[in-house]
């Protein structure tokens, strides 16, 4: 890709994105409108801006480098963060916005009446907003560098710069207008290229995209190895070699490989000739930028059918516990308007994710090399090179740059402003709006700095933590919270501690190499399947054995979750004293 077309493209996403952050800053006057935005938030706007937030690089990357790497079976991917909201729509958003919080924190305290789950809530809550952060910071400096040349930390910065202001400035209504803004122009950068991307291919009597077999080279192919792999040949393969293979050296080459495994040494070169087959790389736990999309592979867990089940079950129930997202239902004005919400997101996450399949379709007939060189999240943006070439694809590859640094830009906004909402009101002295900016700060630089001291670690598997992590300790608790009246704050403590303790500890443990295989690595790498239950069972046997401890406004907090806002405004105007909310 022409690298300053990379960059203008760049450089417009991250002037768009301040001056529409200004706006928000001409019109944020209240502390409410820093926090909520005044809960006046439409549900059309306020649906974008979810969008805007929820669908990361993860999304307009990774699922197209999903299907190149493993087939359309892949799509379980985008289906588990789209179903995550209709349990969102069914069984929290109304209740949610009718508690009248500001943050998950709030909702903790208010519904149980106790500042020690409140305090308990708000460590989660920032331990997942980091988590969540970590890789979007990481994600746009290994992408910066790709499309720049530019060193790696200097993406992560400029999104922390970026983002700091922007938030700081404005608050919710800054952010509410940057990521509607991005939610469209990540659309647009999808669709318009993927328009001609079909075209040509139409127009280039190619043929279609086969996952029943192995993918191969349309013609003579010349692939660098960056980083030292392993292949497997399922049969003997002819290749031109310059590097090193099998720890021999070769200088341009032909070299006859036989069936089975070899060792390609990095900065090696590999000529392959037409219709040859793409070797599958060997199992490396860990290796390429689509390293996360491994789960539903047997060549890398034992028991993959398990292995799915607990990513779908992560993906379902940890977007309620995002707090990015929980924070924006907060913003409506009415339980109605984030049910409207809800279903607006609906349709146009759905409408989103029809998208990526295209990029991964087409990258296994015009990139197949990718899978090889572990970079398979790169198809989206080099295949405008690949089909339409010349000036053209030059800067439809600019469109999608920019739509994938608006990824970063949109989710990294989420997730400061919820992090640094629970900052300013449980760590730092005042809830004012000066203490809310220091708060933004420190938001971001922690993860900022643990982005240079973590690098080697998966991108994505950060995310599928947060997510699993959020499943096993929100879920439970906004789940039981609102539609159980039994639930105590000891139960609580307890569950959160047990259910989200356990699948930080379980994914942690895997990430250090303990256990290294069979049922009792499978079962910690992806512990939803059991956490999640864990969770909910502490949460309800130690509130049955602590009755006594039920909060003595329950059945008030809970009339005033269930109810319509107008009913419960004319029985507080009804109360003696009472008066309309």
């Amino acid at each position: 890709m022409n690298q300053a077309y990379a960059v203008a493209a760049v450089t417009v996403v991250v002037l768009a994105t301040v001056l529409i952050g200004a706006l928000g800053l001409r019109i944020s006057r209240t502390t409410s409108d820093f926090y909520v935005a005044s809960r006046s938030v439409k549900p059309g706007l306020n649906a974008a801006a979810i969008s805007g937030e929820y669908l990361s690089a993860a999304s307009f990357l990774g699922v197209a480098g999903l299907v190149l790497l493993q087939g359309p079976e892949m799509l379980w991917y985008p289906v588990g963060y789209t179903a995550g909201h209709l349990v969102l729509l069914v069984l929290v958003a109304a209740p949610l916005r009718r508690s009248g919080a500001y943050t998950l924190s709030d909702f903790a305290e208010a519904r149980l009446e106790s500042p020690h789950v409140r305090r308990l809530a708000s460590l989660f809550v920032v331990g997942i907003g980091w988590l969540y952060l970590l890789p979007q910071l990481q994600g746009a400096g290994l992408t910066l560098e790709i499309l720049t040349g530019a060193p790696g930390w200097v993406g992560g910065l400029v999104v922390a710069l970026v983002v700091t202001g922007t938030v700081a400035a404005g608050g919710m209504r800054s952010i509410t207008f940057v990521q509607a803004f991005q939610y469209w122009l990540k659309l647009t950068a999808l669709l318009v290229p993927a328009l001609f991307l079909v075209v040509a291919w139409l127009g280039d009597d190619a043929p279609r995209a086969r996952f029943d077999e192995p993918a191969t080279f349309r013609e003579h192919t010349a692939v660098r190895i960056d980083d030292t792999v392993r292949i497997d040949l399922a049969e003997p393969l002819r290749v031109t070699v310059s590097g090193l293979v099998d720890d021999r050296r070769y200088e341009n080459e032909p070299v006859a490989l036989d069936a089975g495994p070899h060792r390609i040494g990095a900065g090696t070169t590999l000529g392959f000739p037409a219709h040859a087959q793409v070797p599958e790389k060997a199992a490396t736990p860990g290796a390429g930028a689509s390293s996360w999309s491994q789960p539903l592979s047997s060549s890398r867990e034992e028991h993959p059918l398990y292995a799915t089940y607990g990513l779908i079950l992560a993906t379902f129930l940890g977007t309620m516990g995002l707090p990015h997202v929980a924070v924006r239902f907060y913003t409506s004005p009415n339980g109605t308007a984030a049910r409207r919400t809800t279903l607006v997101v609906l349709g146009l996450v759905g409408a989103f994710y029809l998208l990526p399949p295209i990029y991964g379709a087409l990258g296994r007939i015009y990139a197949p090399e990718l899978s090889l060189t572990g970079t398979a999240d790169a198809a989206v943006l080099v295949l405008p090179a690949r089909l339409v070439g010349g000036v053209g694809g030059e800067l439809l590859g600019a469109l999608l740059a920019g739509g994938a640094f608006a990824a970063f830009l949109s989710t990294a906004s989420g997730l400061t402003m919820s992090v640094a909402g629970v900052l300013t009101q449980d760590v730092l002295p005042s809830r004012g709006v000066r203490h809310f900016r220091l708060a933004t700060v420190l938001a971001v630089a922690v993860p900022l700095a643990l982005s240079t001291v973590t690098s080697d670690v998966p991108v994505a598997d950060a995310v599928g933590l947060a997510f699993a992590v959020s499943a096993s300790s929100f879920c439970p608790l906004l789940v039981l919270g609102i539609w159980w009246r039994g639930l105590t704050p000891p139960g609580a403590v307890a569950g959160l501690v047990v259910g989200g303790g356990a699948a930080l500890t379980a994914v942690m443990a895997t990430r250090v190499g303990l256990p290294a295989s069979g049922w009792a690595h499978t079962l910690l790498a992806w512990p939803a399947v059991w956490s999640v239950p864990l969770g909910f069972l502490t949460m309800v046997l130690v509130s049955l054995a602590t009755r006594d401890r039920i909060p003595a406004g329950t059945a008030a907090i809970l009339a005033r979750l269930h109810l319509p806002e107008d009913l419960m405004a004319k029985a507080d105007s009804g109360r003696p004293g009472g008066v309309e909310r």
